[in-house]
């Protein structure tokens, strides 16, 4: 039975099925026909003969016609039951819709990326079938919210892909302002899928500037989200009894969420850079610190002019 994690990737590609044909052409470099619409087909793969295969998704290209068929397939282990199945998915669509098959591999893991990728020799001569690899290293990485805007499932495909690496944050800090005219149930489902996919000290990042008062979403759920966590954290201050104001409130969450990312990425803190960071009562120069504590190679580095 797939994974909900599988599931996942597959949402993506049946809310905005172009995202199919955007990677084939933009990060494979696979020539894609220009098509007017991009429909998610069934997968059912039904034969004459007594067997069932079933594709994770399928997706055509239109021009009145059907012009191109991509079958996307999420890979988050080998199955070398695939290979077998695979070319049955491509010759089967292109005798039924008479038009180009491409298969499109989604592996957000390297090495399953490599294994995906590895032609398979079908014997008989010159027929081979190489897939094409939607792997790690052609999944873009996406920090810009303009970039999210224009197409949000991209930008969340690329955190679930990179979350756990050092740009996780400032990928999930794109997405959330990209939600501006997201429907609210797909804008939590996609904010679910960000922070699931992100590493501890990116989490902690994105948690901090969520609740600080200068970092601005734009969509009405992101609004929302932000004034719920705002009140659990003013909860969970009060629970554990402090007494401070809601400027000190604030500062002492920064310095935390800053020490917090900066010991998660192993870099050793030393009792003079704690004493300056402790001392800082500037918001927004503990929020530009936090950013770059997710990239810097020293806690030396942090400190540095941008």
């Amino acid at each position: 039975m797939p994974s909900l994690r599988h599931e996942a990737f597959l949402e993506l590609f049946r809310n905005r099925p172009a995202l199919a044909a955007e990677l084939l052409r933009d990060a494979l470099g696979v020539e894609v026909p220009a098509y007017a619409e991009a429909r998610a087909e069934s997968a059912e793969l039904t034969q004459v003969v007594p067997t069932e295969y079933r594709a994770d998704l399928v997706v055509q290209l239109w021009e009145d016609t059907p012009r191109f068929a991509i079958v996307v397939e999420v890979q988050l282990s080998p199955d070398e039951e695939k290979r077998y199945t695979w070319p049955v998915y491509l010759t089967h669509l292109r005798a039924r819709w008479r038009c180009p098959t491409v298969l499109l591999v989604v592996a957000p893991d390297g090495p399953v990326a490599r294994w995906g990728g590895q032609p398979m020799e079908l014997g008989h001569p010159g027929f081979v079938l190489r897939p094409c690899v939607a792997g790690p290293d052609r999944i873009p990485v996406i920090t810009r919210p303009e970039q999210a805007r224009e197409a949000v499932e991209l930008a969340v495909l690329s955190a679930m892909a990179h979350g756990q690496g050092e740009k996780g944050a400032a990928i999930a800090g794109a997405v959330l302002p990209g939600l501006v005219g997201v429907d609210d149930e797909r804008a939590r489902f996609y904010f679910d899928l960000v922070v699931s996919s992100l590493n501890d000290a990116a989490r902690t990042a994105l948690e901090a500037l969520m609740r600080s008062g200068t970092y601005e979403y734009q969509s009405e759920f992101a609004r929302r989200y932000l004034a719920q966590g705002r009140q659990e954290g003013r909860q969970e201050g009060r629970q554990e009894g402090r007494q401070e104001g809601r400027q000190e409130g604030r500062q002492e969450g920064e310095v935390i969420a800053l020490l917090k990312v900066l010991e998660a990425r192993g870099l050793q803190v030393d009792a003079q850079a704690r004493q300056r960071i402790a001392s800082c009562t500037d918001l927004e120069q503990l929020e530009r610190w936090l950013l770059k504590a997710l990239s810097v190679q020293s806690v030396r580095e942090l400190f540095e002019p941008a």
